[in-house]
């Protein structure tokens, strides 16, 4: 690092500045750092970013908590005699437990930064003219290049009522320190899912009003259609095809009103229609955006030579592992590589209970052209699913009829969320599911449901009957 230059007002000089410590920019500054670059990070919030602070882990203490609940609710049905069934959700002491667990990985990613020799500016980064970054508008450093990882921020809807104090934020929510008597989800996505999960375990009464004709409108279709029933069994009620039209305040709480003409009473809301790229880093700068994201090419690279952008900034795929990709990709560019990012085989994943997951194409996606079959192993056929008593999900394997190439996989049930990388590893290799099929899985296990949902796709699964 070049200390201050005379006259310059740059008071120091890297080969690599980042903007934003969140999933994309810390891995981004490490990858640097070990590829021998001189590195920066500036950070205005706690390091980690949404994922680790407010997303991903957070919730993930949550979910933890609702899978103990029902575990106890189902004792009884195990042989497990509860001499008192009763239980009481300490939500301070959840939040406090959340909070640990979030503060060992931010301080474990900060420790992970100095260790490389990245320096940490605390402050609101900003670009400025020729690669130079205000931080906090007194300071500036410059770099011979920089990445843009300044993630996203929650989005907001323009419905009359929605500045309520009592229409939280998915951030917001995760502070609250009591369980609400009633919960209105606006939005019925990934996060929506997740969190009327959580509070119904917790004990709210929970509504989820979604726009489009089902939940997890962009998962295969079988996906949503598993996830409504959980919902349907969980006493939660879900709108979906509705808008909402306006929130008014009365002496209980909230009143939401529905473009079906009913209406929702609830205590508290959760606005959960996504998140948005946070451009308040480009400053004055003719940085290329559409549809408010920042354009990058497949290099990670902006219409700025040597200004490249990763994460959710980008839109490409608002996921932390996607976003871990992108930064090393855009790290290895900004010092003179030129790999390509590949997102075709990124797995996504709905921490439900059971968990849904998938990647690659859906039914709806395949090519007209291109002829395809799907096979279906359900869970109830599963040795393991039917001894844990989690046997309602199943996996499904959508195979090219040509070449056996596997298009896309979908998975409803206990672990989804880690056997769905097998089959995105696999399909990264471009193994069929002819090769699929022959693989020797542990029995009895979960996972071999991918090998038995790819054999139904050739029609040779041994433990289905013939098909029709």
């Amino acid at each position: 690092m070049t200390n201050t230059q005379s006259g310059s007002g740059i008071t120091a000089n890297f080969d690599l500045i980042v903007i934003g410590g969140g999933p994309a920019g810390y891995v981004a500054a490490i990858k640097a750092s070990q590829l021998g670059a001189k590195v920066a990070v500036v950070e205005k919030d706690v390091l980690g970013g949404t994922c680790l602070n407010r997303g991903c882990i957070p919730t993930k203490a949550y979910l933890k908590n609702a899978e103990i609940i029902e575990s106890l609710k189902e004792a009884g049905k195990r042989g497990i005699k509860l001499k008192n069934p009763d239980f009481e959700v300490d939500m301070p002491a959840t939040v406090k437990m959340k909070n640990r667990i979030v503060k060992r990985l931010t301080t474990g990613v900060g420790s992970l930064l100095k260790a490389h020799g990245v320096q940490i500016f605390n402050g609101s980064g900003v670009l400025a003219a020729d690669k130079v970054v205000r931080v906090n508008e007194k300071e500036a450093i410059q770099g011979k290049s920089i990445i843009i990882a300044s993630g996203s921020k929650v989005a907001r809807i323009p419905i009359p009522g929605i500045e309520s104090e009592h229409v939280l934020s998915s951030d917001d929510i995760l502070e609250m320190q009591e369980v609400p008597k009633s919960l209105t989800i606006i939005g019925g996505g990934v996060v929506g899912i997740e969190m009327a999960l959580i509070f119904s375990s917790f004990g709210a009464n929970v509504n989820v009003v979604e726009m489009e004709p089902r939940l997890l409108p962009f998962m295969d279709k079988d996906i949503s259609q598993f996830i409504e029933k959980l919902l349907k069994d969980k006493k939660i009620l879900f709108h979906t095809n509705t808008r909402l039209e306006k929130i008014t305040e009365d002496k209980e709480g909230l009143v939401f009103s529905l473009s079906s003409g009913k209406s929702i009473n609830s205590e508290k809301a959760l606005l959960s229609i996504g998140r948005i790229p946070d451009l308040d880093v480009l400053g004055e700068q003719p940085i290329k955006t559409e549809k408010g994201l920042v354009v990058v090419n497949d290099y990670q690279e902006t219409n700025i030579p040597g200004i490249y952008a990763a994460g959710d900034v980008t839109g490409q795929k608002m996921l932390a592992h996607a976003a871990f990709k992108m930064g090393e990709v855009a790290a290895e560019n900004a010092l003179g590589a030129k790999k390509k990012t590949d997102m075709r085989f990124v797995p996504s994943v709905v921490y439900s209970l059971p968990e849904v997951a998938s990647v690659g194409l859906n039914e709806d996606e395949v090519p007209v052209d291109r002829s395809f079959s799907v096979g279906r192993f359900p869970l109830m056929a599963s040795g393991r699913a039917l001894a844990v008593g989690e046997s309602s999900g199943f996996v499904k394997v959508i195979t090219d009829q040509k070449y056996g190439e596997i298009l896309g996989v979908h998975i409803a049930g206990p672990g989804a969320s880690e056997i769905i990388n097998e089959a995105a590893a696999l399909m990264a290799m471009e193994v069929t599911s002819h090769e699929i099929a022959g693989i020797i899985h542990g029995h009895p296990t979960i996972g071999e449901a991918f090998m038995e949902a790819a054999a139904d796709s050739l029609d040779q699964c041994i433990h289905l009957p013939p098909k029709i």
